[in-house]
């Protein structure tokens, strides 16, 4: 939950009455904690703030923070202890224990699965399904990871210790734990794996032992089996390509990890996305439009975060020491791309790596809910027997509410006419104006000046003096009915400080749309950052917000991708005017 950054709604200090009524939640959800331990968790006359922060996912998470670190988060009205307090009163969850390796993997999102525990002497601990539990690694008792059983300790000694065991929400290293002051775990000697730890490293000596029998040491460390090194130690070509079959990530600083994220969407970008046709090519829109798209789900491309902090030099690099590209400054400050070396054989050998993520983006968050792919409602407009014009539809049994299609009501309409002997024997292009008619169709000033109508303008006046309804029909789903006319995505262009741009989408609930992974899908197209709010005096609905005028792409994202008719789109003249179109 907590694997990417937050963001901060309010900051508060908590009330009196508050703070009791904490300090029994707390005593209720975890009653191994005394007295003494709930008064220096809750004290009474030291400040104790309460958090209020929307996760990555848009999930709403009030945390209370004491001595600027984070000591309790409440989740969908759940309290949990962060590490912080888990490391003062390690005794408060029944706890699992794994590999340390393990760990990094749960801090960059992944749940606790149970191949990776390590069974104790005494056995796993007794919980129940949705149990709060924590994690730690084999000889420290200080937990690691906070999260929630998914099922029973029968179950998973029923299943031989296989599937998914504990769903995590919060670990060491995570976004929460950096809003404290990210101070590392204690080492709590753990009795029951000692003997564990040994074991395991041995294990681990005497691999290390094998793979140094044969004495040679390699002289590039990250080196493709039986391929000579680039000779560049800054950026290795070779580097990129072995990424697949590990993880070097782990062994390389950020530095590097950025180094070798540009290599990837750089080579990716010219062998997949720029065609001959678009030379020359801006530097900065190959960046923007190319290399941007091609940066793979979870991470974000940022040059000055590289070694080579500008465009410029990274461009400089591919140009003299790889001959991959020529850069050339068209007109002054600005350079282009005016060639691209297609038979270089480092960019013929690239093999552009797999990432569902981009191409699915929209839909992850469903799917990993098991949700089906998105579909377009079918939207029917409808109209609904009001109780003025009741007595009109009172002949074909349709009582006040009764939802129509305009067809229905044209036909119910048309028969009633011939049946009365309406239509008018010198003109059957009018209707003659009776009683009925007159009361449910013509306002009190025509009472005395209309006779007749004509046919259309009949059946106008009946559809405007109905209630407007609409119908939406989603595959695989009974249709719904709703009154009044259905509300369009608003898209809007609002300004913030210093002249900065923000665009808002809301309604995205009314056509089905989840709107977290609208969020996710424009965060890929535009590579901009996006936020979820609540729409005030709404409960259900959400607000997506993202920065910059990106109403251009919205607008193609609702058209394209999900398919939206363009009438159900309100705001699409909000897009970025062109310099020389301004009217």
């Amino acid at each position: 939950m907590f694997s990417k950054s937050f963001r901060v709604k309010s900051n508060t200090v908590i009330k009196g009455s508050d703070r009791r009524k904490l300090k029994a939640d707390i005593s209720t959800a975890f009653p191994s904690l005394s007295v003494e331990d709930l008064s220096e968790l809750v004290p009474n006359k030291e400040e104790l703030n309460v958090v209020k922060i929307y996760a990555h996912k848009g999930d709403a998470v009030t945390l209370y923070v004491l001595h600027k670190n984070p000591v309790l988060f409440e989740l969908d009205k759940c309290l949990y202890p962060t590490v912080y307090t888990l490391w003062h009163y390690p005794h408060v969850l029944p706890t699992f224990t794994t590999w340390p390796p393990v760990l990094q993997k749960l801090a960059g999102g992944a749940d606790l699965m149970l191949p990776g525990v390590v069974v104790p002497l005494s056995g796993i601990p007794e919980v129940k399904k949705g149990d709060c539990c924590a994690v730690k690694v084999v000889s420290n008792r200080a937990p690691m990871a906070v999260g929630t059983a998914t099922m029973s300790s029968a179950e998973m000694r029923s299943l031989g210790m296989k599937g998914r065991g504990v769903s995590v929400l919060h670990t060491y290293m995570d976004s929460l734990w950096a809003f404290g002051d990210k101070s590392g775990p204690p080492s709590i000697p753990d009795v029951d794996t000692e003997g564990v730890e040994a074991t395991y490293e041995e294990e681990e000596e005497e691999e290390d032992d094998e793979a140094t029998e044969g004495g040679e040491e390699e002289p590039c460390p990250n080196r493709v089996p039986d391929a000579p090194c680039s000779g560049i130690q800054e950026l290795s070509l070779a580097d990129r390509e072995e990424g697949e079959g590990e993880d070097p990530e782990d062994l390389r600083s950020p530095q590097e990890q950025m180094d070798a994220l540009l290599l990837q969407c750089f080579l990716q970008a010219l062998k997949s996305k720029v065609k001959k046709s678009e030379l020359p090519l801006l530097t900065s829109s190959f960046l923007r439009i190319h290399m941007f798209s091609c940066c793979p789900s979870g991470k974000q491309l940022d040059i000055k975060k590289s070694s080579y902090k500008k465009l410029s030099k990274f461009l400089q690099c591919m140009q003299q020491q790889h001959s991959l590209v020529r850069v050339k400054e068209l007109s002054k400050g600005v350079e282009s791309i005016v060639e691209v070396d297609w038979k270089n054989p480092e960019l013929r050998s690239f093999r552009t790596p797999k990432d569902p993520g981009i191409e699915e983006a929209s839909v992850e968050v469903g799917r990993a809910e098991g949700e089906k792919p998105y579909h377009p409602p079918e939207i029917t407009t409808l109209y609904s027997v009001s109780s003025r014009l009741e007595p009109l539809f009172q002949d074909a049994k349709k009582r006040k509410g009764t939802v129509l299609q305009p067809a229905e009501v044209r036909a119910i309409i048309t028969d009633y006419v011939k049946r009365n002997e309406l239509v008018d024997e010198n003109n059957k292009n009018y209707v003659i104006i009776n009683p009925i008619l007159c009361d449910c169709l013509l306002e009190k000033s025509e009472y005395q000046e209309v006779e007749a109508l004509k046919w259309d303008d009949l059946f106008s006046r009946t559809l405007y003096k109905m209630q407007h309804c609409h119908q939406l029909v989603f595959p695989g789903q009974p249709p719904i009915v709703k009154k009044g006319h259905i509300e369009p995505i608003d898209i809007s262009v609002a300004s913030r400080g210093s002249n900065k741009k923000v665009t808002m989408i809301k309604n995205l609930e009314v056509y089905g749309l989840d709107p977290m992974a609208v969020s996710v899908a424009l965060q890929h197209r535009v590579q901009a950052s996006s936020a979820l709010n609540p729409v005030p005096g709404s409960k259900d609905r959400v607000l997506v917000q993202i920065q910059g005028n990106q109403v251009q792409q919205v607008c193609k994202l609702l058209l394209d991708k999900y398919q939206i008719p363009c009438k159900y789109i309100h705001g699409l003249d909000n897009k970025v005017q062109k310099p020389g179109r301004k009217k």
